[in-house]
């Protein structure tokens, strides 16, 4: 056996494999573009009707539940580097029947996100140009995500760096249209105002019903996690990504809710209070100011679209190097690029469909496919930490591996229950159809799952025995 392991190890040396060459700002980089920072426009109507006029409580509910779940991934990162996310995390950290299954509701978030930005770049687009048909759009607005991504991981990180730029820039310059706005009277007269936040309405159960929406602004922050064998000593700098894309988006989500909500204490000046994102640009800063605002949204959508091609590209690898899709196609790294080629070439065949897919379909088996990724992930925190390696002795340890991951898992137990029917429904369906698959793949159970029998590398966190199961 020891003959065969060494094989093994030297046979996947011997194959090309992702190129280590990310910083950590350039990762911080790509999970904000994934987030989308100006997404807070879009949904600003609907939060705050939904939270009584308190928008930025809401968000920062939901920061605070999210970080929860940020601190597990980190954990479990440090223990197991690889580029497989909660798919890997799952199966090495509980087991690897239930691994695949996250692995195969995961796609759900990561392979349909991609879809959605070309359905977003596809409206926008046709708004402003509406005699090009719609297939060219799709057309060019997917074979720039592929190209990209074809090419190297380091040219979606800068394009992503400029584009979340662009996003941070615009934000700016609209928060100072709003300060000159409320000096001259607009909204509550003052930007030296906590009503935002507390005010003589605010209530708790309307500010959390509020934040069960916006929490689904932060899907992605874990995307991160996918690029981690692209990215030097990942031990480390991945879990700090990870909390840093979550705390900085965050902190845009909060600061920028903040001064709409000053500007718009209430939604009676909009006529579409659930799409009050060209109606807000166009009260705070007139005709052009909106019509860059709108252009902006073009960039939202492209950067995303960027981060997640990239990131379902990694989770499909990963999926494919331990055998569970076919390896020669779904493990393939080119050897120039050193990307996952034909996962990239595959994605961006998928988000063509969005000629003939829409909008709500696509959104509604993204949430299923990210809640179920964040569960499992609190869950293999307390299984690999607190039960199989026994850190449970010291207060010390049931805080980090029992008491915070549990925290957040039932931060997201309250998203759960507030998940759409038609997301659940689709989602179980594929859960089903994966089942099915897994049967099949296992001769009815007989067998575990194919895993990758290479070299994981490991790390330590302080405190772990030598004995334990992350000391191999």
């Amino acid at each position: 056996m020891a003959i065969n392991y060494d094989l093994n190890v030297a046979t996947a040396a011997a194959k090309p494999q992702l190129r280590k060459s990310l910083k950590l700002w350039q990762v911080v980089m790509m999970g904000l573009a994934y987030l989308t920072p100006m997404t807070v426009f879009d949904t600003f109507g609907i939060v705050s009707g939904l939270s009584d006029g308190h928008v930025p409580a809401s968000y920062l509910v939901a920061l605070a539940g999210v970080l929860f779940t940020a601190v597990s991934y980190g954990k479990l990162v440090k223990r197991f580097p690889t580029a497989g996310s909660a798919y890997t995390y799952a199966q090495q950290a509980i087991n690897p029947h239930v691994g695949f299954l996250v692995g195969w509701s995961s796609l759900l978030d990561y392979l349909f996100l991609p879809m959605i930005n070309v359905l977003l770049a596809k409206l926008y687009l046709s708004a402003m140009f509406p005699e090009v048909p719609q297939w060219i759009w799709v057309v060019l607005y997917v074979g720039i995500m592929t190209l990209a991504n074809l090419k190297s991981v380091n040219l979606v990180a800068n394009f992503n760096t400029l584009f979340v730029g662009v996003q941070v820039a615009i934000i700016a310059v609209f928060i100072f249209l709003v300060v000159h706005g409320l000096h001259k009277g607009e909204g509550v007269g003052t930007v030296w105002s906590l009503s935002p936040f507390v005010s003589e309405n605010a209530q708790l159960i309307p500010i959390i019903t509020g934040a069960t929406i916006v929490c689904f602004s932060f899907l992605g922050f874990d995307a991160v996690t996918t690029l981690s064998e692209e990215t030097p000593n990942a031990g480390k700098t991945i879990p700090r990504a990870i909390f840093l894309t979550a705390l900085y988006g965050g902190v845009i989500f909060i600061a920028a809710s903040f001064f709409i909500q000053l500007f718009f204490p209430t939604m009676s000046r909009f006529k579409e209070p659930d799409a009050a994102l060209p109606e807000i640009a166009l009260y705070v800063g007139g005709k052009l100011f909106q019509s860059i605002f709108l252009c902006c949204t073009f960039v939202n959508t492209l950067a995303s679209g960027l981060a997640s091609h990239a990131s379902v590209s990694r989770l499909l690898y990963v999926m494919g190097r331990d055998n569970v899709f076919p390896e020669k196609v779904f493990g393939y790294v080119h050897p120039k690029w050193r990307t996952p080629a034909l996962n990239v070439i595959l994605v961006g065949i998928v988000a063509l469909t969005s000629l003939s897919f829409d909008l709500v379909t696509a959104t509604a088996l993204i949430n299923f496919g990210a809640l179920v990724a964040f569960t499992f992930v609190n869950l293999s925190v307390v299984n690999h930490f607190f039960l199989r390696e026994g850190r449970n002795k010291t207060w010390r340890d049931k805080f980090h591996y029992l008491i915070l991951p549990l925290v957040g898992a039932l931060t997201v137990a309250v998203l759960w229950l507030n998940l759409e029917k038609s997301s659940l429904v689709m989602g179980l369906i594929w859960a089903a159809l994966g089942v099915g698959y897994l049967t099949w793949l296992t001769r009815r159970f007989r067998q575990p799952p194919p895993m990758f029998k290479g070299e994981r590398v490991e790390e330590q966190e302080d405190g772990a025995g030598a004995g334990s199961p992350g000391s191999a």
